[in-house]
């Protein structure tokens, strides 16, 4: 994970370095979803969310599409160019 200032720097960097653009999340939508993901970490019968709870959580902080959908094995790459 690499935290950058804005995504105009996400797209410069991945440009310099050959790096396809992957999707950007805020830190407000990290620190959604590392709240959702481990809310019930401390409990005895603590599990991974199931792929349908992967999508819920991830749908209910904006992030959509194939790149967040578990049972997916594809997604729509984008090239430095944007």
């Amino acid at each position: 994970m690499l935290f950058f200032r804005s995504e105009e720097h996400v797209r410069k960097w991945c440009h310099t370095h050959s790096v396809p653009v992957r999707p950007i999340i805020s830190l407000e939508q990290l620190w959604r979803l590392a709240v959702a993901w481990y809310e019930n970490r401390l409990a005895v019968d603590s599990r991974r969310p199931a792929p349908d709870e992967m999508v819920r959580i991830f749908a209910g902080i904006g992030l959509t599409g194939p790149f967040w959908d578990p049972k997916s094995d594809r997604w729509t790459t984008r090239g430095p160019e944007g």
